[in-house]
């Protein structure tokens, strides 16, 4: 990780920009390849499997008989940590339902909102190289919650066990396709896969970057949600064991993923990333973590209120407080996906298991974007409705503001009403 001593707010800009951002040809390929699925459907799609995962399925459809079939090759001990995974889940995101409000503006007028759920959605799964069958939970429990009818699920295809049997838990048609190409497929449907109305769920840059592409296009998705990064503000109080086993639990994710530790010693920052690199030879994808590593950054900062304006100019997917007063020092923090405080939260537990949901926004993201809720599976409608009364109040207001805009039909709309005859 490189070492930066100090830090000017001019530097921030600089010194903090994600490894993945301004990647040209990533932006052009991905291009293609949404191009090819609108325009190709299912032999695009075949096309698309053979050059990048190099394997055509036999279908791109996985039979359910498949997912429940899988449960005999998963250990009791993972079924019984997703099982209690799912209930904290639920438990966090069944009381994030929002509930329908009425309220009279004014005597004879009344305003609700209501809200529906979105009909048709899109789950990405990643697989490759490390399948994710808690992004399974993070997406389909809050999908089940919200009550959409039709829900279907995307991952790359030789999808392991594990993956198949928490897919298996719930009602919805799996497909064995990855990247790009299995967002632009949701988007628009192929003969085979169903076009749905929004698509949720992480990814590398290139499944993000495909779903951004197409919200410009008008296709709604969740948030940009990968790759993966974590920032670290540590003081005298944090273990600095902890501390390196928090950055490479997101270093592991690949070489486009970012870690950041900030901390207000330098002393602490070098003892931090002496126990990284020891804690790394450890590691299976310690290849992986290394490259990750090498993006990253470790500042050390004047104090950690500057750790704080640091970490909120950079908008972190997960941001952990090693600090004293954890909570305290949380209630400065205006830009984060998630928060994790003091040193027995591991990022991890919010990956899988404490309740929240680990879809979160990335690449800075967080100052306008949330994570996945509840509510994301759901849409809002409003509802009006006017006594007789209530439009002779409201309608001068009206009539004015409307003439205001030189929009003569809208008062007409409301003079047609307050004529004699069109009392009711």
């Amino acid at each position: 990780m490189k070492i930066i001593h100090s830090i000017l707010p001019e530097d921030y800009e600089s010194l903090l920009r994600r490894p993945s951002a301004g990647s040209v040809e990533i932006d052009e390929r991905v291009r293609e390849i949404i191009e090819m699925v609108e325009k190709g459907g299912d032999k695009a799609l075949c096309k698309l499997c053979l050059e990048i995962d190099g394997r055509l399925p036999e279908q791109f459809e996985i039979p359910k008989e498949a997912l429940v079939n899988a449960s005999g090759d998963v250990d009791d001990l993972l079924k019984s940590s997703i099982t209690q995974a799912a209930r904290n889940i639920e438990s966090f995101h069944r009381i994030q339902l929002p509930e329908e409000k009425t309220v009279e503006t004014m005597p004879g007028v009344s305003c609700t909102i209501r809200y529906r759920p979105i009909e048709n959605v899109g789950l990405y799964i990643p697989g490759g190289t490390a399948p994710l069958l808690s992004t399974v939970l993070m997406t389909a429990i809050p999908a089940s919650i919200a009550g959409c009818k039709n829900i279907i699920a995307c991952t790359p295809p030789g999808s392991p066990p594990e993956l198949l049997y928490t897919l298996g838990l719930f009602d919805i048609r799996v497909f064995a396709l990855g990247g790009a190409q299995a967002v632009a497929a949701m988007a628009f449907g192929t003969e085979s896969i169903p076009a749905v109305d929004k698509i949720f769920g992480p990814g590398n840059q290139w499944v993000t970057k495909a779903k951004m592409q197409l919200a410009g296009r008008g296709m709604a998705v969740d948030m940009p949600a990968g790759p993966s990064e974590v920032l670290v503000i540590a003081d005298s109080s944090a273990v600095p064991a902890y501390v390196a086993s928090d950055l490479l639990s997101q270093a592991e994710h690949g070489p486009d993923s970012q870690v950041i530790l900030l901390a207000d010693s330098l002393e602490l920052l070098e003892e931090c990333l002496r126990e990284t690199e020891l804690q790394l030879k450890e590691l299976p994808r310690k290849e992986w973590a290394a490259s990750s590593l090498e993006n990253g950054l470790a500042v050390c900062v004047r104090d950690i209120e500057q750790a704080i304006e640091i970490s909120n100019f950079y908008g972190p997917e997960h941001l952990i407080l090693s600090v004293n007063n954890a909570e305290e020092a949380e209630k400065g923090i205006t830009n984060a996906g998630s928060v994790f405080l003091g040193n027995n939260t591991p990022e991890s537990a919010g990956d899988y298991a404490s309740g929240t949901n680990h879809t979160l926004p990335t690449g800075g993201a967080a100052r306008a974007w949330s994570g996945i809720t509840t509510a994301s599976f759901m849409k809002s409608i409003t509802v009006q409705k006017m006594s007789r009364d209530g439009l002779l109040r409201l309608a001068p207001v009206i009539l004015q503001m409307a003439r205001a805009e030189q929009l003569e039909a809208h008062a007409g709309a409301v003079l047609q009403r307050l004529k004699e005859n069109s009392k009711r």
